[in-house]
């Protein structure tokens, strides 16, 4: 099967849960068998950089990268207020790697093309002219509901009037392309059933986050930091600064027994100024799987993000006890006090927290079953047959 991936940011360095699923699925593609080639846009926040890929990868997949200037422009933003245009999403959209597509479908057919992510919907209608691959939407997350539930957490009526107005924009685009794809592949059942609900017709598979199991061998380097909490994610990411801020703030103050350890990307220096000083703050590491290894529990504040979260899936895979909110766990197949400990509130990620350190029990079956539980439902070999399977019956 010869596919064309369409990325909106190149897939290494694995910064962010997006990146590692993009490259998981190209991998797993590829020892498939697959014929997989790659275009994907480079931006200031996430440029193509040969140095984090092997030759092996850049020619199997005769990998482009095209430059698309993405930054926010405030009076492109404002005007899309006016005309109602979706500026999220069209600031994708550059006539240059519009070029570059052209003349890969011109030189190449395929039998799919994968969209990844909402992003790269712009240049539907380019392949349609251009191509007979059946379209599919690698669907990432709902975008439209991070940004109600971010106009929910506000307190700022301006704002939060703003948010609701951007999410209600994403909502009617979102549910446009589905008129518009050949077949959508959610990561999560919930996002699935939201799909569904809107076209019953549609042609739809979940495929959850994958990863090779293989490459996740926890040790016990966590053993001698029982009194030890972490949190990994991107910091430039406006749910992980809410949900650590809230956490920092409101639910670190009583819990002086224990260390924070937090790493992420692009750490803010306001908010590293205005935390705690006795946090630790590791800033970007060079390994994650490395930092996650050190400590033994994870803590996942999250209240305004969608889909489904990557670091949850690899904290599980090393053997991490995994606190996390109800939204932050979405997309996952989780159970509560089996293979997670699932907090919503102060009081409740204290006392999970305190449970947790208190009951060695406890702590272990959490660890064993979240490893177990990825190996049984996130193995990367198995959603990757499930998604060439989906593809035949596209083709069909």
């Amino acid at each position: 099967m010869k596919i064309l991936q369409l990325c909106n940011k190149p897939p290494l360095p694995a910064v962010d849960g997006g990146c590692i699923a993009m490259n998981n699925i190209a991998k797993g593609l590829l020892s498939a068998g697959n014929d997989v080639k790659i275009i994907s846009i480079s931006t200031y926040k996430h440029p193509f950089e040969n140095k984090n890929y092997s030759t092996s990868f850049l020619d199997k997949t005769r990998f482009e990268s095209i430059y698309v200037e993405t930054k926010v422009n405030i009076i492109d933003a404002f005007s899309s207020l006016v005309t109602s245009d979706n500026y999220n999403v069209s600031r994708f959209f550059s006539t240059d790697f519009d070029r570059a597509l052209v003349e890969v479908l011109r030189k190449e057919e395929f039998d799919i093309i994968q969209l990844e992510s909402l992003f790269m919907t712009p240049y539907i209608g380019t392949i349609r002219r251009h191509s007979k691959a059946k379209i599919v939407l690698r669907s990432h997350n709902l975008e439209y509901i991070i940004w109600k539930r971010l106009a929910n957490a506000t307190s700022n009526r301006a704002k939060r009037v703003y948010l609701n107005y951007l999410a209600k924009q994403l909502k009617e685009y979102e549910f446009g392309v589905i008129n518009e794809v050949d077949g959508i592949a959610a990561i999560s059942k919930g996002d699935a059933q939201r799909y569904a609900e809107f076209k019953s017709d549609l042609k739809l598979e979940t495929i959850p986050f994958g990863i090779d199991i293989e490459d996740y061998q926890p040790t016990l380097s966590d053993k001698n930091n029982d009194s030890s909490l972490f949190h990994l994610g991107a910091m430039d990411w406006k749910p992980n600064i809410e949900g650590v801020m809230w956490f920092a703030e409101e639910v670190y103050p009583s819990l002086k027994d224990f260390n924070l350890h937090l790493a992420g990307r692009k750490m803010p220096s306001w908010f590293t100024e205005s935390i705690d000083p006795s946090i630790y703050n590791h800033g970007e590491v060079i390994d994650a799987l490395t930092f996650m290894d050190q400590f033994p529990i994870m803590i996942v504040p999250l209240f305004s993000a969608g889909g489904m979260r990557v670091k949850i899936i690899e904290g599980m895979a090393m053997k991490k006890a995994i606190i996390s909110t109800t939204v932050g766990a979405e997309g996952i197949n989780f159970k509560d006090r089996d293979n997670i400990m699932i907090a919503n509130s102060k009081e409740e990620f204290t006392q999970a927290i305190v449970e947790l350190s208190a009951d060695p029990i406890l702590l272990k079956r959490i660890q064993e079953n979240g490893r177990r539980l990825v190996e049984r439902e996130y193995n990367n070999s198995v959603l990757t047959d499930r998604l060439i399977h989906f593809y035949n019956d596209l083709l069909q």
